[in-house]
Parts: C-alpha cells; structure tokens; sequence
C-alpha cells in the first residue's frame, strides 16, 4: 500500500500554521495519470500547483521520496525573501528573482501567511568595497528592485542601531518568511484541486510500457511506467521531475547526460541567543567579492523570532548530510571524483580552507560577524542548524547559475521533462519560476 496524502493531511512545520495541520489517511492510488511530477520541493509544489490550476481538467500526481513534503532545501535555507539585487540585469536569475518576490507576498497575503518585510543592508566596512557596493545599486536599478537607495554611516545606524559601516546599499523590500509554511501551501492548492500526493515513493525506474495488456489500450494511452524502489508503478502520459539535490541523478534515469553534476555545498549557521537578538532588526549583509564562489556571512531574523549568522559553506559529505559527520559512500566519492569539483578546489583553495576552519572554530565565524556588528561576541552565539544546497556544476569547475532543462533520448526523452538545475534564490522565485517550468511543459507536451 502506497500511503498518499489527501487534502487534509499536509502537516504543519509549527504552532504558526494551524491551517496546514491535517490528519493523515489513506486511500488507493490510481495507476493512471496525465501528468506525474516527482519531487515535492518548493519548485515541484509551486510548479504542480501552477499546473493543475491551468488544466484542472487533467489528472496529476505528484511523488515525493520522504514521509512529509519539502524536508530539504526548502525546509532548511534561511528564509529570505530576496529582492533581486545581485543578479546580471537582464538574466533570467534577475527576472524570476524579482517578479517571485512581489508574487511571494501577494500569495502571502492572499493566503494569510506571516511574513515580515523587515528590509535589508549591504553594508561596506573598507573603502575598497565602495565601488563594488555603487555597482550593486546600479544593478539593482536595472533590474527593477523596488525602493533601493544608498545610505551613510548615519543612515545605517539609523536603520540598524549596532551595526557599523561607512556605507550600505538599503533594500527595504526584501523580507523574511517561513519558505517550508509556503511550500505546503502551494502543495494543499494542489490537493484542493483535485491533485494527489504519494509520499515514500523514491523513483528509481522511468521507461516506455513496452506492450497494453490484453484487451487494454492504457499503454498507448498512459506510455510511461515510473517505478519506485518498493516496486510500485504509476502509468502516465507525461513526465516533470524537480530532484533538487538529486537532479541530475533522477535525469541519468532517462538517459540524460550526467552533466552538469549536483555538488551538495553544507552551510553551517551560528545562532544568536535570546538575550542579544536586540541587535540586528534586518538583514545584514556582506558586500559579494567577486573572487570568491558564495557570497559570505550575514544576520538573518528568522519568523520564530531567532537570529541566524552565517552560512560558511562547505563540501558536505553525503547530498542530505546536515550535521558535520553525515556520510555517504557514493555521494562523497561523485563529487570527490568529479572533475568540476577538483578544479573549484584548486581554483579557490584558500578560501575552501578558511570556510571549512571556520566551521570548526566559530570564534573565527564570530571575527568575521564583528565587522559588521563589534559589540557581538563568542559567548552571545551558539551553534545552530545547517542547510545543504544544491550547486549544479559543469566540467570546468563553474556553478551553473542559470536553469538547464532536459529530456532523455529516444522515446522517454519527447514525454519527460527535468528541472536540472533551479539555482538560488529558488524559493523567493517559486512562483515566478513555476510559470516558467508550465510554459515549457505546456511547449514540449502540448498540453
């Protein structure tokens, strides 16, 4: 028996989501669908709902390896609700970006889930950050973000009584909400819609049904068998997989090139504790260096009320290993092996060290943080939570920082559709990017 989740089973992430806490049952999974998506991380949620909703007329199915819905990336990144600011002008990162923030808090609104816009600065400590910041603004005005502006040390201080800098980029629409909250939601529209939801269905098998039973047309009709690892097989007529950290893996499946490789990056956060979250209101962050490959530490107010600080960003030793000695044999030896990888190293060696130093010895996290903020010390953080997150990489040892969609070979390839790569910040842009996965499912499949 396959247990699935009806409409009233999507389980809540808190006390702050009593609409999405639900009973679980059980009921008979049909074998028959239209359209199967597999993962329910924010991307495959937003998409299925985006989907169904165009086509309530079609039968969908959406199948998720774990027993609840969005446990990984979106249910372990920092909450953000980004602007849209960093990205080149004109990209496709910068459109999604800055559409799915303004779709964000709509459907926040519409849907009654907190959420709060509590702004955010990029602060510039040294006078050689200036004119990265400056072209910062300038980005962020091409690509349409909303009320930027550039503020002096008063104005920082004015904004962020603790913090100290010489100059700060001022985003005051950028927020903070609970993505996993949001995630259900989208996968309780689905639901309402007429969706179904397998949970512990892990695919491992995407093929052509090679002949109908007798006296059946099913197999002309629904030509694709997905199999999971417990044997169980849904028949369908299309395909969409959203894999996150398993991606590419989920690609290989149906012939696809292993490239680009998934590379799961830990990010280790500092907590603050209760008695010092007086001094951060907002966002604080770093002015990006250019020379390094992620963008650095920052101060994150959560929805709970908690203050994270970090991330560093290290090689994790198993896809989903969120704690330091987390291992698996076979995704540590991909990326170990994976030539991408050993040029990132090499290209970047110092930092790599210092990142993984850090990790261990937080009081050189905490140096760091004081640059921004100089009354934080060692004894006001704690170790906090890690999240893991998917970095698409290519031969050459470069993150892949924009979308790559692909289908297989032979006949499998001309009804299967996979999200290779949704690069951050894909929770902000989840709306914004399931529009755009619909489109090209829609385009490929004739829907």
């Amino acid at each position: 028996m396959i247990r699935t989740l009806s409409g009233a089973t999507l389980k809540a992430v808190g006390s702050a989501q009593p609409k999405l806490l639900k009973d679980i049952t059980t009921r008979r999974l049909h074998s028959t669908y239209d359209v199967a998506i597999v993962g329910a991380g924010i991307v495959g949620l937003a998409t299925a709902r985006e989907l169904i909703l165009r086509h309530p007329s079609l039968n969908f199915v959406l199948l998720e390896k774990e027993k609840e819905l969005s446990l990984h990336q979106s249910g372990h990144n920092s909450g953000v609700i980004h602007s849209g600011i960093y990205y080149t002008p004109g990209s496709l990162k910068a459109r999604l970006c800055v559409r799915g923030a303004t779709l964000a808090y709509d459907y926040c609104e519409k849907k009654g889930l907190p959420y709060n816009r509590c702004g955010k600065l990029i602060v510039a400590v040294d006078q050689e950050e200036i004119p990265r910041l400056k072209a910062l603004y300038e980005r962020g005005l091409q690509n349409n973000v909303r009320d930027l502006s550039i503020v002096d040390a008063k104005g920082i201080r004015e904004r962020e009584p603790y913090c100290r800098g010489i100059m700060a980029l001022d985003s005051p629409y950028t927020g903070i909400v609970d993505w996993r909250m949001v995630a259900l939601q989208y996968g309780k529209d689905f639901e309402e819609a007429g969706g179904t939801v397998v949970t512990e269905s892990e695919v491992n098998g995407i093929s052509m049904v090679q002949e109908s039973p007798s006296g059946s047309t099913e197999g002309m009709k629904y030509p694709i068998a997905i199999r999971d690892k417990k044997g169980n097989e849904v028949h369908c007529r299309y395909v969409l997989t959203c894999g996150g950290l398993y991606s590419d893996r989920l690609s290989q499946i149906s012939g696809c090139s292993p490239e680009p490789r998934i590379v799961p990056f830990r990010g280790d956060y500092l907590v603050l504790k209760p008695e010092k979250h007086y001094l951060v209101k907002g966002n604080i962050y770093p002015v990006p260096d250019p020379r390094f490959p992620f963008l650095g530490v920052h101060f994150t107010p959560r929805m709970d009320g908690s203050v994270w600080l970090g991330p560093n960003a290290v090689l994790a030793f198993k896809r989903e290993g969120y704690k330091l000695y987390d291992f698996n044999a076979r995704d540590f030896a991909d990326a170990l092996l994976f030539r991408g990888l050993q040029k990132l190293v090499l290209r970047n060696l110092t930092y790599g060290i210092g990142e993984m130093y850090r990790g261990i010895f937080i009081g050189s996290q905490v140096k760091i943080l004081q640059k921004y903020i100089p009354e934080l010390s060692l004894s006001d953080v704690l170790r906090g939570p890690a999240g893991v997150r998917a970095q698409a990489l290519d031969r050459d040892g470069n993150l892949v920082d924009d979308f790559v969609f692909d289908g297989g070979v032979g006949d499998v390839g001309s009804r299967v559709l996979h999200v290779r790569n949704a690069p951050s910040p894909a929770a902000t842009s989840s709306l914004a990017i399931a529009e755009m996965v619909a489109d090209e499912v829609e385009s490929r499949f004739k829907l």
